[in-house]
């Protein structure tokens, strides 16, 4: 390994895993993150402990699985006493952290990090947009001193909102900002070694904004399970896919609060054209992130740190985009739950490299400690994929782990659009992918099954197909000794 070297972690907010060249996708225009594809470790398979935001920076920042790190829904704060990876790693580094938290205050520097850039206006004691205003962002002067005007009255302060910011430049949306400061923190900490995160809120809704045109929605490719409502599968998606596709069978959707001010801000999702100009908007968002990660590559290169430098693409969770009938995360579907991951390593290697099996971020916290020839704590709940890395291991029998936790003391998620979906969300659920085989259990709800290898788009659910029953069992068995293991306390259905 390189003697102490950097490390720049970036990620993006409900990026899904098809959203790049290097995963199959010959059509989006991110030159940036292909060209570093091109020098990364692509892991093929790669998923969040929990798809959805909090929950998954969590894990991302602590190494813990949500259950145990604390925030297992939105909204829920990271305890002060759970260490983030900067609390683990080397002493002497600088720590920096940009962009979303969404992990608590996200106003303030944390957890070990020392250079700390806002991007979202303070929530008081919570996390979620809407909340109590406790004070102003980074991004929010910036904003200000290029001439905008927030949006909304708080009661306290005026606030941009992401639907005000859909109408704004390119250059004055998050991503391009972080991309900005980043580079700075680079050009003026080059004579130390340090830690950068980079957290971006992009490509999450609202869809619509400065690159919406892009793409030509009829020309977009989409798989078979667009705008196809689930059969077969637990009644969470059957009843979420009824409503996304509501408006397809007429009314006025820009009646419908949660349609228009969360799911589909903007968009027409009255008419399959208009889903394909939802999915359009979508992935020509994503540009605005490779524009952020090419501003940090270039930093990089012209302060000559790229060969002493790891860089990790990553995101939170993915998006459904209208796949299984429905917007959003929330669900363990490939397009929900799988996320690109790319690894940098120069150390290692300069080439191109396909990485098969199933990861999980649960292991990135002990990997980074790893390559920055730390110890690791026996709390994690991960392990160093180092001898991945090194070509000595592989990850063809890793079993993976994903959360759905449901209510917790009292405390629920932000509220669905309906009662229905509001009642269904709130059970919990685990789900464990092994050798290409999904099993997603729920003691209050139909149990799913699916084979990746031979529907990898999830069509079939095999769950009450009797020969798959000592399968099923096989795979509980594993999920069991993984509850054991972790202090899981979650409940499973009898099978």
């Amino acid at each position: 390994m390189a003697d102490r070297p950097n490390l720049v972690f970036i990620f993006s907010d409900q990026q899904r895993y098809d959203t790049m060249a290097c995963y199959g996708n010959t059509w989006i225009n991110t030159p940036n993150l292909n060209q570093l594809a091109l020098r990364s470790f692509i892991f093929r398979n790669a998923y969040v402990t929990q798809p959805v935001c909090t929950p998954s920076r969590a894990s991302i920042m602590t190494g813990l699985y949500p259950h145990t790190a604390g925030p297992v829904l939105n909204g829920i704060p990271l305890p002060a006493d759970v260490p983030c990876f900067p609390e683990m790693a080397p002493s002497d580094y600088h720590y920096a952290y940009l962009g979303k938290w969404h992990l608590g205050h996200g106003d303030r520097a944390q957890h070990g990090f020392t250079t700390w850039v806002s991007t979202e206006d303070g929530h008081g004691d919570q996390t979620g947009r809407g909340a109590p205003v406790s004070s102003l962002s980074n991004f929010h002067q910036h904003l200000l001193d290029n001439g905008f005007k927030p949006d909304r009255d708080s009661g306290e302060l005026m606030t941009f909102t992401p639907n005000g910011r859909t109408s704004f430049p390119a250059e004055y949306q998050m991503a391009p900002y972080l991309g900005d400061r980043a580079a700075e923190f680079i050009d003026g900490n080059g004579d130390r070694p340090f830690v950068m995160y980079v957290s971006c809120v992009e490509p999450h809704s609202p869809y619509v904004g400065p690159m919406q045109d892009m793409y030509n929605p009829p020309d977009l490719p989409v798989g078979p399970t667009f705008l196809k409502r689930p059969g077969g599968a637990s009644l969470l998606h059957r009843v979420k896919a009824d409503y996304y596709l509501r408006y397809l069978n007429g009314g006025d959707a820009s009646q419908d609060q949660y349609m228009s001010t969360w799911a589909a801000v903007g968009e027409d999702v009255a008419t399959e054209m208009g889903w394909r100009a939802l999915r359009a908007h979508y992935f020509a968002s994503i540009t605005l992130v490779d524009q952020m990660v090419g501003k940090i590559i270039n930093a990089l290169d012209r302060n000559g740190l790229s060969d002493n430098t790891i860089v990790v693409f990553t995101s939170d969770h993915g998006d459904l985009l209208g796949d299984h009938g429905m917007l959003e995360k929330r669900s363990f579907y490939e397009e929900s739950a799988r996320v690109p991951l790319l690894m940098s390593v120069p150390s290692l290697s300069r080439e191109q490299q396909e990485i098969g099996g199933s990861f999980s971020h649960i292991d990135l916290v002990p990997t980074l400690l790893d390559l920055l020839g730390q110890p690791i704590s026996g709390r994690l709940h991960g392990r160093s994929r180092m001898g991945v890395l090194e070509g000595r291991e592989t990850l063809e029998d890793n079993d993976v782990i994903i959360e759905w936790n449901g209510i917790r003391e009292g405390h629920l998620d932000r509220g669905m659009a309906t009662p229905e979906m509001d009642r269904l969300n709130h059970s919990m659920w685990r789900s464990i992918v092994s050798n290409r085989w999904k099993l997603n259990l729920c003691p209050g709800d139909q149990s799913e099954l699916f084979d990746l290898n031979m529907d990898p788009y999830e069509e079939l659910n095999l769950f009450d197909d009797p020969a798959q029953k000592d399968r099923i069992r096989d795979l509980t068995s594993r999920i069991r000794m993984w509850q054991h293991l972790t202090r899981d306390s979650a409940p499973l259905p009898n099978v």
